[in-house]
Parts: structure tokens; C-alpha cells; sequence
């Protein structure tokens, strides 16, 4: 079905475009009731017959919101927020696995391998009936390479590989974190509990509405997962294995979403892009991702703003436009699925000023509109705070349980790279390019 939605996209691209198509079928009728599924055409997206690009958030907390009255009172006036400037697209952290320590996602999906929160699963179909009455499409990730919401870290504890060395505790070692995270691509017991996972998220129908997940155009696509790594060449064989192994399970459960990996490019893939690229080989990857971070990869310095934003800009363009060349190549979609940057001199507070922010935001926008076509086809900002207060202990502006959720997962000082409702400033200009993409 997959394949044929893809073809019904591509004749309905060609006719947006007034181009003369002799592609013909014997089921176009009954396909055309799917239109409203995001699909691939040419190396574009195409929704409801139509090019679609996109700049759109990071909400990886939205579900949490869906489990309190007040919670969704404030996840409802984000979205109509978010709508009013435009925002047609959300990536969206399905759910958090374990929860135990301070810097994990609390409270967690799967709080034990294989028993979930039904809050949590409600508060997550409650976000997309509410996102499906605005037009919304949501990109949802499956797990996580990261210890913030558990990922693979956690199902190797699960499975008897030990606690989870965690780099946010002394010796504060990421290289003995990542080394650890890498045995998941070759933990069976593992990778089958997550495959269970896999199934019961994309099986699941929607408590609110009705509608089975696999049969609903608000989930534009299922992401493996958040940054999955390449440690090294070694490592390299199990983890391709294992995606697509992943990959193959998820084509099957959901013919008509689309699949991408979660991958932040050659950064995932320790530096080298021709890995990145035998990464993506797997022709059931409908479209590609890659992430950019001027602060975690020091091109930003926060005592030499105007000339390191200047230089931020310099090198993410440089890193789209690398990225952007394969998916050219291999007639595929390319999106900034992450990327943020901090407020002036970092500070966390709800009203800093965000001046040398624009200036970065308003250079990667501008790559949107540069190309002559829409191969560079979305990007989603990291991430929407919307009405989040600052964190109680400001010290540090770690998240303690109680505080708002933001754009800042918990490990990260709270309003780091949020977008919060009052930055009025950073939403008008998300305005603005998205109306300048809807007339192209």
C-alpha cells in the first residue's frame, strides 16, 4: 500500500506542477482516499496532493500533558499557539522508558519492560486527536539512544547488563556511557522486548477517537528512534542489522506512515558520512534526518556571541548542504528533525533576550527557501516550551519532578533552547517563513 500511495502522490505532484503524467492505475480510486497521508513523490512530501514543508517543533513532552485537566488545558492552548503561527508539524517522544533517576523522563511510558502507564498512553492519544482537529502531523520516535527517557540504556539494565552508567554522575563519562548504549544492538533479549514495544505502540488504537494509529494521517511517521548511534566501524554491522530488522517490522504494521531512522548524520556516525549513507540504504527509509547543535558541538560561544552566531550559521549550512547532496542523490526527503540554540549568554529566564537566536533560526530557515526544490523539506526546532515557569531550584535550572515540562528535557538546564508562548519575536519568524513556504 505503501508503495502505491507513493505512486498516487507522485501523479498528484505532477499535476500540482501542471506536468502531463501517463502513470495510470487500476486502484487510483480507492488509493485517493488516503491522500491525506503524508507520502514521498520525487523526493519531496506531498500532503493532501500537494508539496508540504515545513518548519514545525520539537513537543517531546506533549503526551505528559494529556494525563491532568490541567495539563490538557495548557497542551490545548499551546497547540492553538502553535497554530496561529503556522505550525503544521510536532516530532514527539512516544514515551520514556524507566524513570528511576533524576535525569530520565518521570513519569515513564514503560515503567517496567512490558507494562505501560494507560494515563500516559491516553495522554499521548488525547495529543493527537487534538492535533488532528488543527491539521497537525506528528513525527513520533519509538525509543532513544539518549539515557533522558531510558531508550536503549534502559532495556540493557532490564535484560542484566548492569546498572546504567550514567554520564550526569560522577565520573561524568559519556565514552563509558556510549560504549555501554552499543551492546543493545547486540542484546537479543533486547532487541526482541523492544520489537514487543514496537508492536503494542503502532497497534494501538485511539482511546479518543476511535481510529487505529496505522490508520491515521495525523502520524506522518514512526522514527526508530532519537539520535541511534554508530559508535564505531566494529559496531556498525549489528546496528544496520538490527534497523532493519526495525525498519521491516514497522513497513509491515504501518504500509501507510512514513519510517525514518532519528539519526543526527554524519554526527551519528562517528564523523563519517559514507557510514551515514550505508545507514540509509534500506529503501523502506522513506526519508532521511539529521540534527544540528552549535552549543554541544562548541561552534557557539557565549562570550563571543555576534561573531560565533555568525559562525554557527556558517557551519550548519555547510552541514545541510552536505547532508542535503545525498538525499538529491538518492531521491529522498531530508529534514532538520533538532536543532536549537541557547538565549543570550544562556540564560534561562522566560523574557532574555533571544536577538543572537533569531539571527541563527532566520539563517537555517532561509536553506528552506535557497534550493529549488523541496528535497531540504522541514526542519523542527528543539523545542517548544509554550507555558513552561522556570525550573524552582534556578541555580542549576535542572528539572525536579513537579516543574513544568519544556522544550528542555531533564538533564538540560530548564529554558536552555526553549521556545516558550512570550517569545513573540522567534514565533513571528516562523510566521513568516511559513507563509513564505505555502507560496512557492
Amino acid at each position: 500500500m505503501k508503495h502505491l500511495l507513493k505512486f498516487v502522490a507522485t501523479a498528484a505532484l505532477l499535476s500540482q506542477l501542471g506536468c502531463q503524467s501517463q502513470l495510470t492505475t487500476p486502484d487510483t480510486a480507492s488509493a485517493a482516499t488516503n491522500d491525506s497521508f503524508v507520502s514521498v513523490a520525487q523526493g519531496e512530501f506531498v500532503r493532501n496532493g500537494k508539496p508540504y514543508q515545513f518548519v514545525g517543533f520539537n513537543y517531546w513532552y506533549g503526551p505528559l500533558l494529556g494525563t491532568s485537566e490541567e495539563g490538557k488545558a495548557r497542551m490545548i492552548r499551546e497547540l492553538d499557539l502553535m497554530q496561529q503561527y503556522g505550525i503544521t508539524n510536532l516530532r514527539i517522544l512516544a514515551g520514556g522508558d524507566g524513570g528511576k533517576t533524576d535525569s530520565m523522563v518521570n513519569p515513564a511510558l514503560q515503567y517496567e519492560q512490558g507494562k505501560y502507564d494507560q494515563a500516559l498512553l491516553e495522554g499521548l492519544d488525547f495529543l493527537l486527536a487534538e492535533m488532528a482537529k488543527r491539521d497537525m502531523v506528528a513525527v513520533l520516535y519509538l525509543t532513544n539512544n539518549w539515557i533522558w527517557s531510558g531508550g536503549f540504556a534502559q532495556y540493557l539494565e532490564w535484560n542484566g547488563y548492569g546498572d546504567i552508567p550514567s554520564p550526569f554522575l560522577p565520573p561524568y563519562d559519556w565514552d563509558k556511557f556510549q560504549d555501554y548504549t552499543m551492546q543493545f544492538h547486540s542484546c537479543e533479549p533486547c532487541m526482541d522486548a523492544f520489537a514487543n514495544h514496537v508492536d503494542f505502540i503502532i497497534g494501538r488504537t485511539n482511546s479518543v477517537t476511535g481510529v487505529k494509529y496505522t490508520d491515521d494521517p495525523t502520524i506522518m511517521s514512526w522514527q526508530v528512534a532519537n539520535e541511534p548511534r554508530v559508535r564505531n566501524a566494529e559496531h556498525a554491522p549489528a546496528f544496520i542489522a538490527w534497523l532493519n530488522r526495525t525498519v521491516s517490522q514497522i513497513n509491515d504494521l504501518a504500509p501507510n506512515q512514513l519510517i525514518s531512522t532519528g539519526a543526527e548524520g554524519e554526527a551519528g556516525t562517528y564523523r563519517d558520512i559514507e557510514q551515514w549513507k550505508k545507514v540509509h540504504a534500506n529503501p523502506d527509509i522513506d526519508y532521511l534526518t539529521i540534527h544540528v547543535w552549535p552549543k554541544n558541538w562548541s561552534w557557539y560561544d557565549p562570550n563571543n556571541e555576534q561573531a560565533s552566531t555568525q559562525i554557527a550559521i556558517d557551519n550548519a549550512k555547510d552541514y545541510i548542504a552536505r547532508h542535503l547532496a545525498v538525499a538529491k542523490q538518492q531521491q529522498r526527503p531530508v529534514v532538520l528533525s533538532e536543532f536549537g540554540f541557547p538565549r543570550n549568554q544562556e540564560k534561562l529566564e522566560r523574557d532574555a533576550d533571544v536577538t543572537y537566536r533569531n539571527i541563527f533560526f532566520k539563517g537555517v530557515f532561509g536553506e528552506l527557501l535557497a534550493t529549488d526544490d523541496r528535497t531540504f523539506a522541514g526542519v523542527n526546532i528543539w523545542g517548544f516550551g509554550g507555558e513552561a515557569k522556570p525550573a524552582k531550584d534556578m541555580t542549576t535550572g535542572k528539572w525536579q519532578a513537579g516543574d513544568d515540562f519544556s522544550g528542555d528535557p531533564p538533564q538540560e538546564p530548564q529554558g536552555l533552547n526553549s521556545v516558550f508562548s512570550t517569545d513573540t519575536s522567534t514565533l513571528a519568524l516562523i510566521k513568516q517563513f511559513n507563509d513564505d513556504m505555502q507560496q512557492r
